[in-house]
């Protein structure tokens, strides 16, 4: 009878530690669906985030343009850029807080911040906690893979760009060093740049599959709206996504 019981103990745990691996393994298979802008008359996009082996809750932007560079419109950014609170408040003088709260950081992401265009403190281009992006284009951080469902506002023509840009702050490497910068914070927040992807759209054809690729980086402080292209000197920077892929629904 003793030896019946310890038989079926070691079967019991042999099958708890089977449906364990097999609970952790779909939960890393697991994807966020992000909807916003759901009241948009507009196009319907679709896009499916991959994560990078380096992704560690960056803070990113969608949004579209004309094919000549114009902002349209803002499609989703994370909660912290939206709203200027971050995981790590500003304690002045280029220090941070251990505690959530509001911090003016303009070189999260420089390049969208700059198309955006709007003024706010201190002739900063950031939103803040008093001039938020509105809700219907924000959310939270996802932690992983995502798939973002998202309208425009109205309807596009027939060509336009979709951009993303996505930042990991104190993200070094060799080139972008803790003291390259050394009397520069808002450099130190950031390190590696932001960099940006886009993919040009034609409604026209029959393409409804596209996907995007980097094609630079903003100012390492945030302190102006180029396009830098040169990428040579990025690296973890470049493994935060592993692919961007984005359906278009055309009615």
């Amino acid at each position: 009878m003793k030896k019946n019981a310890i038989f079926l103990i070691t079967i019991l745990l042999i099958l708890s530690c089977n449906i364990s691996n097999k609970t952790t393994k779909t939960s890393d298979n697991l994807v966020d669906t992000i909807l916003t802008n759901v009241n948009g008359k507009g196009l319907e996009l679709t896009i499916e985030f991959e994560s990078g082996k380096k992704h560690n809750y960056p803070s990113f932007v969608f949004w579209i343009e004309t094919t000549e560079g114009k902002f349209i419109q803002t499609l989703y950014t994370t909660k912290s850029v939206a709203t200027g609170t971050f995981g790590h408040a500003a304690d002045g003088d280029g220090k941070w807080k251990n505690e959530e709260g509001e911090a003016i950081r303009p070189a999260s992401l420089p390049y969208w911040l700059n198309k955006r265009g709007v003024i706010s403190r201190d002739t900063l281009l950031v939103p803040t906690k008093e001039l938020p992006i509105p809700d219907a284009y924000t959310g939270a951080t996802p932690s992983s893979n995502f798939v973002l469902k998202t309208k425009s506002d109205k309807t596009l023509d027939s060509k336009f760009v979709l951009l993303m840009e996505i930042n990991q702050p104190w993200d070094w490497n060799e080139f972008w060093t803790n003291n390259k910068y050394p009397d520069n914070s808002n450099y130190k927040t950031s390190c590696q740049p932001s960099v940006v992807y886009a993919v040009s759209i034609d409604l026209d054809s029959d393409e409804t599959e596209y996907y995007l690729n980097p094609i630079g980086h903003g100012h390492y402080a945030g302190e102006n709206g180029r396009l830098y292209t040169d990428l040579s000197t990025m690296t973890t920077a470049l493994q935060i996504a592993k692919k961007i892929k984005v359906n278009i629904k055309n009615n």
